[in-house]
């Protein structure tokens, strides 16, 4: 088990535990999967948040053992699938990060509508650096942050603070970690005192307006991964590189 899910006042809590940093590996991701689909039918739970468990991580991302040519299909339908059933949720959607929030970590994160970090959260899309690009940030980070803010982020893999990543746009709110329970509690208590009927509806039309051609655009944002970026030599090295502790040697091919 890597998934727990807690219902308490119309709220549900999904923690993603598989310490120390919480890596979404395909285990994870098929165990992900169908809580969505179960939340996504109960008509009793208007709020979701998402956490990682422990304190280090939201999650540092997908595990690179399954960007290998033979793993990336499966890995992309499986953490695609898992960011598409949570971005299509009826409910309110919060993400809750603590320490790092990383490469496919962030870009769940990011499917939510709310994001609360702490302050000593860090975010990133540091695939880059083992030779690859994250399809989700590449379709929506230009239309949520700007395009060269997007292009800085997946071109240069840098971590940012909680605090820069909250002026950006990136996230909501950036609390110390002492408070960050307490902010999330006040802001489920706003949102308990609106129409949840309302709030639905509302959040129809928000999702319409971003995700107009979100399908689309990662469907061929995938093709590219699939059909050009595999065909490279330094796709192979990145990842052999990160799993060999050492620096990569790119062929630029």
């Amino acid at each position: 088990m890597g998934v727990f899910v807690e219902k308490n006042r119309r709220a549900a809590r999904i923690t993603l535990d598989r310490p120390p940093l919480n890596v979404l590996d395909l285990s994870l991701l098929k165990e992900l999967d169908p809580i969505l689909d179960g939340l996504g039918a109960d008509a009793t739970t208007d709020f979701v948040v998402i956490q990682g468990g422990g304190e280090r991580a939201f999650s540092a991302g997908v595990d690179v053992k399954d960007h290998t040519r033979e793993r990336v299909p499966e890995m992309l339908r499986a953490a695609h699938g898992v960011m598409g059933k949570l971005l299509a949720l009826p409910q309110v959607t919060i993400a809750v990060v603590r320490g790092a929030c990383l490469g496919g970590g962030l870009e769940l994160a990011s499917c939510c509508d709310l994001i609360l970090a702490s302050t000593d959260s860090v975010f990133a899309t540091p695939e880059i650096d083992v030779g690859c690009y994250p399809p989700v940030a590449l379709v929506s980070f230009p239309s949520l942050l700007g395009y060269h803010r997007a292009a800085e982020l997946i071109l240069t893999g840098q971590r940012i603070s909680a605090e820069h990543a909250a002026a950006m746009g990136l996230i909501n709110r950036a609390v110390p970690r002492q408070k960050l329970d307490e902010t999330l509690e006040a802001l489920l208590a706003g949102l308990r005192g609106k129409s949840a009927a309302v709030a639905r509806i509302a959040l129809k039309g928000l999702r319409e307006v971003r995700l107009r051609t979100f399908a689309a655009d990662l469907a061929r944002a995938e093709e590219i991964y699939l059909g050009e970026l595999l065909r490279t030599a330094d796709v192979e090295e990145g990842v052999q590189a990160f799993l060999d502790k050492r620096k990569p040697d790119w062929k630029h091919r």
